[in-house]
């Protein structure tokens, strides 16, 4: 009797996969409260001096800003660009940043009476791409400050969630950030706190396990759903095994 073929296991939906994610890592990382500022005009700032860095240059630059009294919308506005720079230079692309954060809180003073919550209001798309029309601000950029610095429901994808979700299996590592953040915006529900955990718990597993060359999947909450994981499993097996034939020549 001829046998049947095993049958292949059938590809979860997208939205229970993602779903299914974010409850493995909420469970692991719990609730992390992410982004780390004191006021929403913080996150911008914060959003847009993270840029190409890593966030504890950020942390520095911020604390130079307040340790000199100079985190406010109007007085970034006005500040002399050197002086400026000099403050932020610990972020990195000092120059650029300092130009970008003075275009922005200039056009909020002149156009919006420096009211930032009124400049993020209306339909998402208009504001998103009020926003993207800024000098130095990109989509992640701009999704960072809908999100966490006005609560807009706008899923931020960053280098992080890339090379996880590429790991995973989800990404081929071809898609634009635009298709990225619509497959998370169109399988979850839209809510912010939910896309706020959902990145921050990215940003974590990136720092703590699936790092960019030194990965520690025994640890990672995903090494069960993790294509990278399953390889790196058996590249250990065999690394085991050909260290038993050496030291056992005879077997």
């Amino acid at each position: 009797m001829t046998k049947k073929p095993p049958e292949q296991a059938k590809e979860q939906p997208r939205n229970k996969q993602l779903s299914h994610i974010h409850h493995l890592l909420s469970e692991h990382f719990g609730l992390l409260h992410w982004w780390p500022a004191d006021s929403p005009f913080e996150v911008v700032v914060g959003a847009i001096l993270t840029q190409n860095t890593a966030w504890t240059n950020v942390e520095i630059a911020i604390q130079n800003l307040k340790q000199a009294n100079t985190l406010s919308l109007e007085i970034l506005a006005t500040l002399p660009i050197k002086q400026l720079e000099e403050l932020i230079r610990p972020s990195g692309f000092f120059r650029q940043k300092a130009l970008r954060l003075q275009n922005l809180t200039q056009h909020l003073l002149r156009d919006w009476q420096g009211d930032l919550t009124a400049f993020c209001s209306g339909p998402l798309d208009d504001v998103r791409e009020r926003l993207l029309a800024r000098t130095g601000i990109g989509p992640e950029t701009a999704d960072s400050i809908l999100l966490y610095a006005v609560g807009r429901p706008s899923f931020v994808v960053d280098a992080y969630t890339r090379r996880i979700f590429e790991r995973i299996g989800v990404l081929t590592g071809k898609e634009k950030y635009n298709e990225i953040r619509q497959m998370f915006m169109q399988n979850l529900t839209e809510d912010t706190s939910l896309y706020n955990e959902y990145h921050a718990q990215i940003v974590q597993l990136a720092k703590t396990c699936c790092r960019k060359k030194q990965t520690f999947c025994s640890a990672c909450p995903l090494s069960k759903e993790c294509r990278f994981a399953k390889q790196d499993r058996q590249k250990g097996r065999r690394l085991s095994e050909n260290k038993g034939r050496s030291e056992n020549p005879e077997v």
